[in-house]
């Protein structure tokens, strides 16, 4: 068996789910006062910003896999925060409408989302910052391929 020259402390994965972990807990903590996750908040910031979309497209925006995005649009939509509604143009989807209680609720969190930004960029630097955010941008759109070769699971 050939000797791999990596060890397990040189995981790229862990090391990126380590730090987003640890971000994520700066974040929370912050939107903590206004009943919401990092994640919650950034569903509905992005609906905002961008309108009604189907379900597929915002997992596809926010890189998720459609299960997560179903245990996040559950609370928010029993909350009154959001809408699911049939997509008018494909029966088949539902599509995510911003209510205007959820609105509100991201203008909330935009103060909040601040000072858990600047909290950041003054720990770790506000150009190291914007050059960390240029790093994982790039990483998300690097097509890392799907190994086809790697026998997927079986789902029940």
């Amino acid at each position: 068996m050939p000797e791999h020259k990596h060890q397990p402390a040189d995981c790229n994965c862990f090391a990126v789910r380590q730090a987003a972990r640890h971000v994520t807990q700066l974040y929370d903590q912050h939107f903590a006062p206004i009943g919401l996750t990092t994640s919650q908040w950034s569903l509905l910031a992005r609906l905002k910003g961008l309108g009604p979309m189907t379900i597929n497209k915002l997992a596809a925006g926010l890189v998720m896999d459609r299960t997560t995005l179903g245990r996040n649009i559950l609370p928010l939509e029993r909350d009154g925060l959001l809408e699911v509604r049939p997509s008018p143009t494909d029966a088949r989807a539902k599509e995510l409408h911003l209510t205007l209680a959820g609105a509100e609720k991201v203008r909330e969190g935009v103060k909040l989302w601040a000072a858990a930004q600047a909290k950041f960029e003054n720990a770790y630097g506000t150009k190291r910052s914007a050059e960390l955010r240029h790093l994982l941008r790039t990483l998300v759109a690097t097509d890392l391929g799907s190994d086809q070769s790697v026998k997927q699971p079986t789902r029940r």
